[in-house]
């Protein structure tokens, strides 16, 4: 049966009532089935590729600032999605199925000029850590990274990452890195949720361009929701001059202002199409993948059926927790599928972090995951 029984206003009394009873993080912890995405935390990096045309634009450009600028695009592009989780700016926002250990996604799109596509992983469930690889191997452009949420409540819910991104053109032998940005799930007390990125993050590029973002959204007397500004200037500028200039809300339009010529340009992310995602067909994809593991979870939440989506929920939670159990009574434990844990000095990193006082926080992530590139490849996606 469907979830109808109880108003809007009684299910964020009974929500508010849940985060307020949870000390420290509940990034982990069943939220309420009404407060759930039909969607799990592995397809959030679906973001990044599922406009190729986008993702692969800056593999064609020869000018090294144009190029710092489009994966700036790129990456403002792909918040929404991110952010909203999947969905539209004014149906709020809702927490994605917790990823169970072991569980991967894998997905490809294809537009008019490009095939992108995406994996992931979830490497840790205690504390919960995701992996992630996109690539395209025909514009020669690809990326990994890794990400550990936390969740606090204090009248907003408080989303801190940890964990980053570092992107690779071949063409061009240069690497971009690239943050993941907190947030706060803000409108308690409207009864709309929405997010807002809070604080200042850099991307930089081993060419020597830094660009600085400065997520400020809404206050409760000024300011607009999901506002931000930045600027692009070179590394050895001690002066932080501005190439180039962005400001507007990253969930619907902004501007950039080149400050060689004067001229600006409109950015509008809904005009910029998503390709339809493929995948296998579920006979063909394995166990642990989100789509067919998830099956009869999703369908129920796409359904507003509340009792089916606890019960089908559980069975997955309760699986796990035997495995568990059983590689403890066996001795093993169980180790990741496409990445591992790197070994040695984290050079890459380092080079590009160190331009802006970017620390790792490698012991809040279990290390540093890099992706097994051998293990990829051998997927027929």
């Amino acid at each position: 049966m469907n979830d109808t029984s109880k108003g809007t206003s009684s299910k964020f009394k009974d929500l508010t009532t849940f985060l307020s009873s949870v000390k420290g993080d509940f990034a982990n912890i069943t939220s309420p089935p009404f407060f759930l995405a039909p969607l799990s935390v592995t397809e959030i990096a679906s973001c990044w590729t599922e406009r190729p045309s986008v993702f692969v634009a800056a593999t064609e450009e020869s000018d090294p600032r144009k190029r710092a600028l489009l994966i700036v695009k790129w990456i403002l592009i792909s918040l929404k999605q991110q952010y909203y989780i999947g969905r539209d700016v004014t149906a709020g926002i809702k927490k994605p199925l917790n990823a169970f250990l072991g569980e991967r996604f894998i997905g490809r799109w294809t537009d008019e000029k490009a095939t992108s596509r995406v994996l992931t992983e979830q490497v840790s469930h205690h504390p919960p850590i995701t992996a992630c690889y996109m690539w395209d191997n025909e514009h020669g452009i690809r990326g990994e990274g890794y990400t550990r949420v936390e969740m606090t409540f204090n009248g907003n819910i408080n989303i801190k990452q940890f964990g980053h991104a570092l992107v690779y053109i071949d063409r061009y032998d240069e690497n971009y890195l690239i943050p993941m940005p907190d947030a706060k799930v803000k409108g308690f007390l409207s009864g709309h949720l929405y997010p807002e990125l809070c604080g200042t993050y850099h991307i930089v590029s081993s060419t020597g361009f830094v660009t600085e973002l400065n997520f400020s959204g809404k206050g409760f007397f000024s300011g607009q929701k999901n506002y931000f500004d930045a600027k692009m200037y070179c590394r050895d500028d001690d002066k932080k001059t501005a190439i180039y200039s962005i400001r507007g809300q990253w969930s619907e339009k902004f501007i950039i202002t080149d400050h060689n010529n004067g001229e600006t340009e409109k950015w509008d992310p809904h005009s910029c199409a998503k390709a339809s995602l493929q995948i296998a067909n579920e006979v063909d994809q394995d166990p642990r993948e989100t789509r067919r593991a998830w099956k009869s979870t999703l369908e129920a939440l796409r359904k507003g059926d509340m009792q089916a989506t606890v019960k089908e929920k559980t069975k997955i939670e309760e699986a796990q927790r035997a495995k568990r159990r059983e590689e403890a009574s066996e001795g093993t434990t169980w180790t990741p599928t496409f990445f591992s844990q790197k070994e040695g000095p984290y050079t890459s990193f380092m080079n590009l972090a160190s331009a802006v006082g970017w620390e790792l926080q490698a012991e809040k992530t279990k290390g540093v995951w890099k992706v097994d590139r051998e293990n990829v490849e051998k997927l027929s996606t």
